[in-house]
């Protein structure tokens, strides 16, 4: 089949699933229909998108909660009005008791590099690093947002108190983790009621949690980072082995961090620093792959994936090499997303031959995670990635107050001596991508999705599907994605066989799997002021676009006539 047959054909690989939807004073889009619809709520009642964007996470917590906890951590990319960006760090760090020997791994090489005996930094008190998220969307509420945090939470609790209906990809999660959530009784008292998972359309209700929420809303972060709730975790841990501790909670602080920016094809690309490992290596695939006709190639074709695949696996080799906490690892940022130096990378690949990679530089994660992006009339956009690590985290709650645990040990390279090994108080790495497109200097994308280590090659390949293959942004969040660190290559069921004959035939050990990563969720910005937002059928993403507006100045009510 010629290149010009696979660029024709780009359009009958797959068809979308979901619809986008569009807005001309707001979009908020994000993993679950009841979190996009409370950050709508917030826009409506005259908030920006930082108010929408935090109510819809703690309405996550409720909704989606095998993803995302106030006991969690993550990134947030805000994009304010007057056109500044900045990076909000609130990922977990290591316990202060947490030493790089603390485990012990049970293999060296993939892919059980980061597994150890008996589950420890998976399952269970030991899995539990100091988490950051409510201290982080509170401040960010609190710096960049216009509604009192009450306010905020409000929905989360209405959902919890009140109850909401199970939706089967909830359910499936519950059946996925049976056996470990059997193993906690809050954890079964909550979603295995009579010993069996809920059922799809089945009422969660989480009357523990709500009183914690509402604490929160009266108190603040405080209450988990020093007060009360703090004590009671800490106290916790302690009675179950655990390393968290409460001076781990009480000594947390968030980061403010400077975006990375690169370039490709015309776009400037704005993402985050280590420690993630996002904006950095999104830009140097790109800088890799802007040496070829992307589209030309055609979207699909053998050609076109080979050297996905090939940019993916330079850019884990370098990832392991030197991406870390910056407070602990010197990580050459400039040198990785150097034109040149992809330039030079890109020179040892063979366009038709797989290759193993090493590292190019020197020293100087799990796939269940949620993702929102908003946008208000005003020019604020927040793309943020939030987790508590695996699906349930470490498959606990803090009795008493619903709060599910994170397990973001797991993250850590649990071999002394790496980048990414465990080091007291040092933050996770995170492939978390929160990612902005910029076109003469104004935003044209905003995207992110959960996915571990398949989250940064997963936003790189949309953009590719945006930029070079000029999809609607439906269709690039829908598109069938593939992903590899070096050893099997993983392609969507989307892609024919044919395409994956052709991977075989280039050397690539292939397995087809339903989805790579989970479900992204995006903003396209139109030049008239509108929006776009899409969400894929990888998750029960759902865009809520906000319209329409205030009545014109001067109209006002006029009685009948009859009655003057």
């Amino acid at each position: 089949m010629t290149q010009g047959d696979w660029r024709e054909r780009a359009a009958t690989v797959f068809e979308c699933e979901k619809r986008p939807a569009n807005g001309g004073r707001g979009m908020v889009v994000t993993n679950h229909p009841l979190a996009s619809a409370a950050g709508a709520e917030m826009l409506a009642a005259g908030g920006n998108a930082v108010d929408a964007a935090i109510s819809a996470l703690f309405t996550l917590t409720v909704v989606e909660p095998m993803m995302v906890g106030i006991l969690g951590g993550g990134l947030a990319h805000i994009r304010l009005a007057d056109g500044s960006h900045r990076i909000v760090d609130g990922l977990p760090r290591a316990p202060a008791a947490a030493r790089p020997d603390c485990y012990r791994p049970i293999s060296d090489t993939l892919p059980d590099y980061l597994d150890v005996e008996g589950r420890e930094n998976t399952l269970g008190a030991k899995a539990v690093a100091a988490p950051g998220a409510l201290l982080g969307w509170c401040e960010a509420l609190e710096r960049f947002g216009t509604l009192p945090l009450a306010d905020v939470i409000e929905p989360a609790i209405r959902h919890a108190s009140r109850g909401f209906r199970a939706t089967p990809f909830l359910v499936e999660c519950i059946t996925d983790t049976a056996a470990d959530l059997a193993l906690d009784p809050e954890m079964a008292k909550l979603y295995l009621p009579g010993g069996t998972p809920l059922k799809a359309g089945d009422r969660l209700v989480q009357g523990d949690y709500a009183e914690t929420l509402r604490a929160v809303a009266q108190e603040g972060p405080g209450l988990l980072h020093g007060g009360a709730l703090g004590r009671a975790t800490a106290d916790y841990f302690a009675r179950a082995g655990g390393f968290l501790g409460f001076e781990d909670l009480t000594d947390y602080r968030t980061i403010e961090r400077a975006v990375v920016r690169g370039t490709y094809r015309g776009f400037e690309i704005v993402g985050p620093p280590p420690p993630s490992s996002g904006g950095v290596h999104v830009i140097q695939m790109l800088n890799i792959l802007e040496g070829y006709d992307i589209a030309q190639l055609g979207f699909g074709s053998p050609a076109t994936l080979h050297l996905i695949a090939e940019a993916l696996k330079i850019a884990f080799a370098d990832r392991k090499a030197v991406t870390g906490d910056p407070d602990f690892v010197r990580a050459p940022v400039d040198r990785l997303i150097d034109k040149a130096y992809a330039a030079e990378r890109r020179a040892e690949i063979d366009p038709h031959r797989a290759k193993i990679w090493g590292a190019g530089v020197a020293p100087v994660e799990s796939a269940n995670t949620t993702h929102i992006t908003v946008a208000d009339a005003a020019g604020n956009i927040v793309a943020s990635t939030q987790t508590i690590n695996s699906v349930f985290g470490a498959r606990i709650i803090v009795p008493g107050t619903g709060m599910v645990a994170n397990n973001h040990m797991h993250l850590f390279d649990p071999h002394p001596g790496h980048a990414a090994s465990i080091a007291p108080k040092k933050r996770v790495t995170t492939s978390m991508s929160p990612v902005m497109a910029l076109k003469d200097g104004e935003p044209a994308y905003a995207l992110g999705l959960p996915g571990g280590l398949r989250i940064f090659g997963s936003a790189m390949q949309a953009l590719l599907n945006l930029i070079d293959h000029g999809m609607a942004l439906q269709e690039a969040v829908e598109a069938p994605r593939l992903w590899t660190q070096g050893h099997t290559v993983e392609v969507e069921s989307g892609f024919p066989e044919s395409v994956r004959a052709g991977l075989r035939d280039c050397g690539h050990d292939c397995v087809v799997l339903p989805h790579v990563a989970s479900g992204m969720n995006a903003i396209r910005f139109e030049a008239d002021g509108s929006m776009t937002g899409a969400a894929c059928w990888r998750a029960d993403g759902t865009p809520v676009g906000v319209g329409g507006g205030l009545a014109r100045a001067g109209v006002r009510f006029w009685p009948d006539r009859a009655k003057v």
